[in-house]
């Protein structure tokens, strides 16, 4: 019977051993893989940072071009002057004039839309585009001689810059009325409509300027042809 009891004694304590061999395994594998956790989580935690500095909501996209054709509408205003002086043509002159004037307007409306959404209008960069377009007229003034070709350069050079102003202002349109802006939609419309009537007028003095700048040209050839007869 005593012998039969230290057996027992024997296996109680393996048996102690066992268990506690198994409770540590699994206390060590579940502090392995409650810091597995704690990594994952920190990973995901910083690919959403890292994510979230990438995004931008279509509201940005709006105050960001907002703000790229308040740029190009100021640096308008600095050049119209330059372009209606160049200008030969008196009907091309007004239209240059006109314009000046209106695109002061057009600026006021986008100040007036900047007051209403509570933001700044001049915290963008520079407009690069209209930069370069302005560029590229000045380039004109100097490269002709005053008269009908350098009016048909600067009509086209003009639509180039109304055209820019048409797609811009087309698409802040669409963007206020997808996100509702009902009222900025609206004033965007008439700055829209604006440039589209300009382009079209611009159209139509180059018609009559086209057919002045060829009939030139027309007797430089008849004078080169008298001088080799």
């Amino acid at each position: 019977m005593a012998t039969k009891s230290k057996s027992k004694g024997r296996n109680g304590k393996s048996s102690s051993k066992t268990s506690k061999s198994s409770s540590n395994k699994n206390t060590l594998n579940q502090s392995g893989s409650s810091e597995n956790m704690d990594n994952n989580d920190e990973n995901e935690n910083e690919n959403k940072n890292e994510s979230t500095g990438n995004e931008r909501s279509l509201k940005d996209v709006f105050i960001s071009q907002l703000q790229d054709m308040y740029s190009a509408e100021q640096q308008l205003i600095e050049a119209l002057p330059e372009m209606a002086e160049a200008a030969y043509d008196e009907e091309l002159q007004d239209a240059f004039s006109n314009h000046l004037e209106q695109t002061k307007r057009q600026a006021r409306r986008l100040e007036k839309i900047f007051k209403r959404i509570g933001e700044d209008k001049d915290e963008a960069e520079k407009c690069k585009a209209m930069e370069g377009l302005i560029e590229e007229g000045q380039e004109i003034i100097s490269e002709f001689e005053e008269g009908p070709t350098r009016d048909v350069a600067l009509i086209i050079g003009a639509q180039k810059i109304e055209h820019y102003e048409i797609a811009s202002y087309g698409s802040l349109r669409s963007l206020a009325e997808t996100m509702q802006l009902d009222e900025l939609a609206r004033i965007l419309d008439k700055t829209l409509e604006e440039e589209e009537i300009t382009d079209a007028l611009l159209t139509e003095i180059a018609e009559d300027i086209n057919m002045d700048a060829m009939e030139d040209v027309t007797e430089e050839l008849e004078d080169v042809e008298e001088t080799y007869a």
